[in-house]
């Protein structure tokens, strides 16, 4: 079975990469934007020259601020281009895998988003990602959707790795408390959407729709940083502030928990809490 991995060098797909070692019956392409310009078709028509079976689709603009004055091409790799890919798929009898993200809701709800819940985003990541979803959906009915959010991984730029970072650098840590979430190890993610792609190689299990997932347990953007700090064994005073002290064109979700629990029933695994994932990957980074 032929794979292929767009966004290759993004944390997921880079941990996508790592894991294709153990799957050595499947042949992988793994794909960035110096191989495949997904802002043009005619390089995305180029995958296809050649009999694909699944693509997965880790490719996205996530500079969240930064899209907020750049629609164009956040609108073009978060919408047009996985649009296109699921088109290309439909015609050409391949399975598609595509992620989204936690930035399609408003944060204003209390309990966990479930797959049907209301989407209203804020943002222009949150808009395009979501108008994504959609295009995917109608070009592709069979495609896949996984929402997933706070992802972080020993690779690439996220939320571990920079509180890591400042605690070497600063004498102490402000860090937003008004924020509620579940954070995500891309390992865990990336674990999962092989268990997907092998349920269909070895049983032809396939199961169309959208899917949340992220690591159980919920914490704070402060609380977390907490925990990577007991875990690195660093000594440093973290402050909980109110997400205003730090001034931004978005505005973070308040409560972006996912409901996980379509995605265990459909495929029969379990979830790891986040602070068992968070130690192995700072064990990993070692």
């Amino acid at each position: 079975m032929k794979v292929v991995v767009t966004g290759s060098k993004g944390q997921l797909g880079t941990k996508l990469k790592e894991l294709s070692l153990q799957y050595k019956n499947y042949e992988f392409l793994f794909v960035d934007i110096e191989e495949i310009d997904l802002s043009s078709k005619s390089q995305i028509g180029k995958l296809f020259e050649n009999k694909i079976d699944l693509v997965i689709n880790c490719a996205a603009y996530t500079a969240v601020d930064k899209a907020e004055d750049d629609f164009k091409n956040a609108e073009l790799i978060n919408s047009l281009a996985p649009a296109y890919i699921a088109e290309k798929c439909q015609q050409n009898n391949a399975k598609f895998i595509h992620i989204s993200t936690d930035y399609v809701f408003d944060g204003l709800s209390g309990t966990p988003y479930k797959e049907g819940s209301q989407t209203n985003p804020q943002s222009v990541y949150g808009k395009t990602k979501l108008d994504g979803e959609i295009k995917v959906l109608s070009n592709n009915p069979e495609a896949i959707i996984i929402r997933t959010s706070w992802l972080y991984s020993e690779h690439g730029s996220n939320f571990v790795k920079t509180i890591l970072r400042l605690a070497k650098e600063k004498d102490e840590l402000r860090i937003v408390s008004d924020q509620q979430g579940s954070p995500t190890y891309a390992g865990d993610l990336a674990e999962t959407i092989m268990l997907i792609v092998s349920k269909f190689s070895d049983k032809k299990e396939w199961h169309p729709g959208i899917y949340h997932y992220s690591n159980s347990g919920i914490c704070s953007w402060y609380e977390f940083a907490v925990e990577i700090i007991n875990i690195s064994g660093d000594k440093i005073p973290i402050i909980p502030v109110a997400s205003n002290e730090f001034p931004s064109k978005v505005k973070r979700p308040a409560y972006s928990v996912l409901d996980k629990s379509k995605i265990i029933s459909v495929f029969n695994f379990n979830i790891l809490d986040w602070k068992t994932s968070l130690k192995q990957m700072m064990q990993n980074r070692l």
